[in-house]
């Protein structure tokens, strides 16, 4: 074919530049890779004015985004962001029209992307979104395409920028959190409201769509239990180091006979697993196909170059005509997961206590952890803080998580604590 593939884009920020630049740049290479010419005929954003440091004059501007569904072009790239709103309602009449639609959304493709995958079906039309999860790191198409032979026993990884460039900027400097979070949003890192960041709802989304793909279960975003690293101390960093590990938040999902299970949270991660050694703002899956064995995708998590080329290796999949269903298989044969309990889960964990400098602390712990049945392979207490306060470190033997849940109920309202404990896992084979 030698027709163009018509391209709209809504939304200019820095991702929306980057992808007129990137085709600008690149335009006969990608041609001759897609097999005809990618050309942007429409654009949307709020400002018309706004310098973007590319020339926009030569698109059709559309001030409605939702408008660019009934334009001449023959896919709409979907930039806005937001998990409603203009977001959704352009995805809805772009698929509705029978257009191709490629999006960079997490939290639009977490909480409706089933909604979404139907409707595509339904039109016959593309439904692409590979800068959604990890930026410019090509892991869905590796799951989805690549690995579509194997069966996937479990999916994890370094999902966020923000929350690693925080976590090994602290192990690199022994700064605190707060100290290295105002740095992150000085650079651009962080938001000026972190908290889907930090918080690790963002690492969520993500990982509710690695879990559908790899697991062949309908997105299930809900059933995500999610810990952020916003109570992570330089201490626990010094702990961790001590002991071998570095702290990482991880998001991770399985598949079982039990259900499925997904969670965002921060873990020890051993000094020689490849997680440990990724740092700052990029981000890595791990896959574990069952005939290709352990998967590792590493790469830029996001900004404007690595997820530009996302986006763009999805337009020229629609230009080949080579895409499939959205989430590796046709909607009818997605299973409703049921969602796995944690209780039975077994591993070691690492817990953190803020405490009264006073006598009987530690037997008051560890009768806490007799009594659940947790036992307790090493116990670290430290110094004096400036408030008086001791830190109380244990790395737990290998256990049913039930157990420590239970040790860590013993002790709710107890004196002798000063605030929650912190409850890390540790990452294990």
């Amino acid at each position: 074919m030698t027709e163009p593939l018509r391209v709209a884009i809504a939304g200019l920020g820095t991702v929306g530049a980057g992808v007129i630049r990137l085709i600008d740049a690149n335009g006969a290479l990608i041609a001759r890779r897609a097999g005809r010419p990618i050309e942007i005929v429409a654009v949307s954003a709020r400002d018309r004015a706004k310098d973007r440091g590319v020339d926009i004059a030569r698109f059709d501007w559309i001030d409605d985004p939702t408008e660019l569904s009934a334009s001449n072009a023959d896919v709409v790239v979907e930039l806005v962001g937001g998990s409603d709103g203009p977001a959704l309602a352009l995805a809805r009449k772009t698929l509705d029209a029978g257009k191709g639609f490629v999006t960079a959304n997490k939290a639009m493709m977490a909480h409706h992307g089933l909604e979404l995958a139907e409707a595509a079906e339904k039109a016959s039309a593309p439904l692409k979104f590979e800068a959604a999860v990890a930026g410019g790191i090509p892991v869905i198409k590796g799951l989805r395409e690549g690995a579509a032979a194997n069966e996937i026993s479990r999916v994890y990884g370094i999902l966020n920028g923000t929350c690693n460039f925080i976590l090994s900027k602290m192990e690199a400097e022994g700064r605190d959190f707060d100290d290295v979070l105002g740095e992150a949003q000085r650079l651009g890192y962080a938001e000026a409201d972190p908290g889907f960041d930090i918080d690790g709802v963002d690492a969520a989304h993500k990982l509710s769509i690695l879990s559908s793909i790899c697991f062949g279960t309908q997105p299930a975003f809900g059933d995500v239990r999610v810990t952020g690293v916003r109570h992570v101390i330089a201490a626990d960093i010094a702990e961790a180091a001590s002991l071998g590990y570095r702290i990482r938040l991880v998001g991770m999902a399985e598949a079982g006979e039990a259900g499925l299970f997904q969670r965002v949270h921060p873990h020890l991660v051993p000094i020689d697993h490849p997680l440990a050694h990724v740092s700052g703002s990029i981000n890595a899956v791990v896959a574990e196909g069952n005939f290709v064995g352990r998967l590792f995708f590493q790469g830029a998590g996001a900004g404007d170059g690595p997820t530009a080329s996302a986006v763009v290796a999805d337009l020229i999949d629609i230009a080949r005509g080579e895409y499939g269903p959205a989430y590796a298989m046709p909607v009818a044969s997605l299973s409703h997961p049921a969602q796995a309990e944690t209780g039975d889960r077994r591993g070691r964990a690492y817990l953190r206590f803020t405490v009264q400098d006073k006598v009987g602390v530690l037997a008051e712990i560890a009768a806490a952890m007799r009594d659940a049945g947790v036992s307790i392979e090493s116990l670290m207490q430290r110094g004096q803080m400036a408030d008086g306060s001791v830190l109380v470190a244990i790395v737990t033997h290998e256990g049913p998580e039930r157990s420590v849940a239970q040790a860590l109920e013993k002790l709710r309202g107890s004196s002798s604590l000063v605030g929650q404990p912190m409850w890390m896992h540790l990452l294990g084979d």
